[in-house]
């Protein structure tokens, strides 16, 4: 006689199943029609009971960990246990050079331009509104000509898309607990604004700053936490008046301002107009606006992903800089919005060896301008690694080196086994490349595996019978033309031996003495030469690789001008060419002009008698 119910199953028709099988062991149902009884409609209501219980336990038990959660309130929340802050929506922005021209006899000595001055630009036919987030003052040079400035001296001046908005608080008795909750999920926490004034009629406040830009905390100290509630609003907390700094007192009045945005639908603004004029002695005189960059940056929320990846990182850095890991954990946290990806090492580790040292490579999203990238580095330098790294460690910014793969796919298809053409299938197939570049690569320490990809186009139809694929590696550089000079490029791969066939490095085509030429390697030898289009040696020795290193050296090179534009294409044959692992800062992309999938027909019942 059972005397248990086995059931480790989910599904209701195995639970039901299970009951059944119990109840038919006892004696007392042995004669029973389940199928045909009341007490059917019992165990259908039993294993339903039992069906969305285990449910709700397994959806329970998933939220309950950071790599299993699936609802954002989950996922933020274990991020916060590990003391991370995901992104809230990011401002776009936009540097502007601004400017008056006064031409009145008697004129100010300066000029201010206030904080909330705002500009309008549109991108794709909407028109967004950017705003400046503090004063900026401008001098007469003389003439009656006013460049407004930072406080660095730069005349590009900053302005973020976003209406600003206002939230007031009143602190209530202090053995209440306290809750400001700002209801805006598009505000841009980094915008944010605190003032905390004495009374409701007081005009005199202090102000509180955000407790992550401290580096020292006292009983005294003035700082406040944002942190996403579940609901995607944000909530506003200050200090317990001892470990974590000053709080407000009873009566007092919170006021702070913010930017609700449009996070990355604002980016790409490049034309603005200034909404207001500058009074100057009761006269208006209109802002000069030109350009310097672009509006960049804006994101939405981090995605859930993101922060199931940043947050360990984070966590064990400790909010300190000590391994190279910890530059790439807190480098993504905090510039999250400009940076699609870190890597960084040591120096010890780099080549050549550079003791004293931590190297950062950092993936910048698309429409970041230069001079941008360079605010970011620097204030990565100011904010971080000035505050947390160890002392005598520099750190070193390396810009990406893309690295292009040329992938030959070949297929055998068997027209029987599907109603997509031959040619539909190459596409299909070439289509499928792309998307695995998009979804694996392209990052840091993303490592190309040839027989994964194989395996994924494989499973594409039961039409494609078998695949393969020859692979190469490429890196690209721009020769200055008429000047004879020296060029050395580094793979991140070692280069395959030459041998009395095939040719292991190549060129794409640039002018040289009158002809169309290209570089390649001398069969059995690792010596370069140039060619021209008709196979005759224009120079004889023009450089040599490296099979170990993966290092090409091009030597004396002198073009007139190269085919199709300014960037020279370097081709070489890896030494596995089933597995690229590119270190440091290398990325791995598609060169999709130069790859090419391409199916041969096999029609695989027919036989033939040999």
């Amino acid at each position: 006689m059972a005397t248990t119910i086995k059931s480790t199953e989910l599904d209701f028709d195995t639970i039901k199943t299970r009951l059944k099988d119990y109840l038919k062991a006892q004696s007392e149902f042995s004669d029973y029609d389940f199928e045909g009884s009341g007490l059917s409609n019992i165990l259908d209501v039993l294993a339903y009971n039992t069906h969305f219980n285990g449910l709700t336990a397994n959806f329970a038990l998933n939220e309950s960990f950071l790599n299993t959660a699936q609802l954002r309130s989950s996922v933020v929340s274990h991020a916060e246990a590990l003391g991370y802050v995901p992104r809230s929506y990011t401002s776009s922005k936009a540097n502007l050079n601004l400017s008056i021209t006064i031409g009145a006899a008697t004129r100010p000595t300066s000029v201010t331009l206030p904080r909330g001055a705002t500009f309008t630009s549109s991108v794709a036919g909407v028109s967004y509104t950017f705003r400046t987030l503090s004063a900026f003052t401008a001098t007469d040079d003389g003439n009656g000509f006013y460049q407004f400035l930072t406080s660095t001296a730069s005349d590009a001046i900053p302005v973020y898309e976003g209406v600003e908005k206002t939230k007031t608080f009143f602190v209530g008795e202090t053995d209440e607990q306290q809750i400001y909750v700002i209801p805006d999920v598009t505000m841009d926490t980094n915008s944010l604004f605190v003032r905390v004034y004495d009374t409701a009629g007081s005009s005199s406040y202090v102000t509180y700053t955000n407790l992550k830009e401290a580096v020292r905390i006292t009983s005294t100290s003035k700082h406040y936490q944002i942190k996403e509630v579940p609901n995607g609003y944000y909530e506003l907390l200050f200090g317990d008046g001892e470990t974590t700094g000053l709080k407000p007192s009873a009566g007092n009045k919170i006021v702070i301002t913010y930017l609700s945005n449009s996070g990355p639908e604002a980016n790409g603004a490049a034309s603005f107009t200034a909404n207001s004029d500058i009074t100057v002695n009761n006269v208006d005189y209109a802002l000069s606006v030109t350009t310097e960059d672009v509006s960049a940056g804006g994101a939405f929320k981090e995605s859930i992903e993101s922060i199931r990846q940043n947050a360990p990182l984070l966590f064990a850095s400790q909010q300190r800089l000590v391994t190279a890991e910890d530059y790439k954990a807190q480098i993504l946290s905090n510039y999250n919005a400009y940076i699609d990806d870190a890597v960084s090492w040591g120096g010890n580790d780099n080549v050549p060896v550079e003791y004293g040292k931590v190297y950062v490579g950092l993936k910048f999203k698309t429409g970041i301008s230069e001079s941008l990238q360079e605010e970011v580095k620097t204030n990565i330098i100011n904010d971080l690694t000035d505050n947390f790294a160890i002392m005598s460690i520099s750190t070193e910014f390396t810009d990406p080196v893309e690295t292009y793969l040329e992938l030959q796919t070949f297929f055998n298809f068997d027209p029987d086994l599907t109603s997509l053409t031959p040619r539909a299938t190459e596409n299909l197939v070439f289509s499928t490349i792309q998307t695995y570049f998009t979804d694996n690569l392209r990052k840091f320490n993303k490592v190309f595996r040839r027989s994964n990809l194989l395996a994924i186009i494989d499973d594409l139809d039961e039409a494609i019978l078998n695949s393969r694929m020859n692979v190469k590696l490429q890196q690209r550089f721009t020769p200055i033309t008429n000047q004879s000079l020296s060029y050395e490029l580094n793979f991140p791969a070692a280069i395959a031996n030459p041998d009395d066939v095939n040719r292991i490095v190549t060129s794409s085509r640039f002018q040289f003495n009158g002809k169309t030429c290209f570089i390649r390697n001398k069969l059995t030898q690792k010596k370069l030469e140039i060619v021209n289009i008709d196979g005759d040696v224009e120079v004889d020795n023009i450089g040599k690789y490296d099979t170990g290193t993966g290092k090409v050296l091009i030597q004396g090179f002198n073009p007139v001008s190269i085919e199709g534009g300014t960037v020279l294409k370097i081709s070489v044959t890896p030494n596995n060419q089933s597995t690229i692992r590119p270190l440091r800062n290398y990325i791995l992309d598609l060169d999709a002009g130069l790859s090419f999938a391409q199916s041969q027909i096999d029609y695989q019942n027919t036989q033939l008698t040999l």
